[in-house]
């Protein structure tokens, strides 16, 4: 004979059934995209004071390529 509960659920029954009202992504789902900048003139912005960074000599060549790259990305 099968064991049928009755009564309220179980602890799995009631985090499955949350899971699903908040829409918890499956385990196989793929992450989520990359964020994008908020806007043109805020890439603008930053690009402006890597350059003044690098015009101060407080960044270096490489250092103002490497993060105009990641901020370009």
């Amino acid at each position: 004979m099968p064991f049928a509960r009755a009564g309220r659920p179980g602890l799995l029954g009631t985090v499955a059934r949350a899971a699903a009202r908040q829409g918890t992504p499956a385990r196989d789902a793929p992450p989520p995209a990359a964020p994008t900048p908020g806007s043109g003139r805020e890439l603008a912005d930053q690009l402006s004071r890597l350059a003044e960074l690098r015009s101060a000599g407080m960044l270096t060549e490489a250092e103002f390529t490497a993060a105009k790259s990641r901020l370009l990305m």
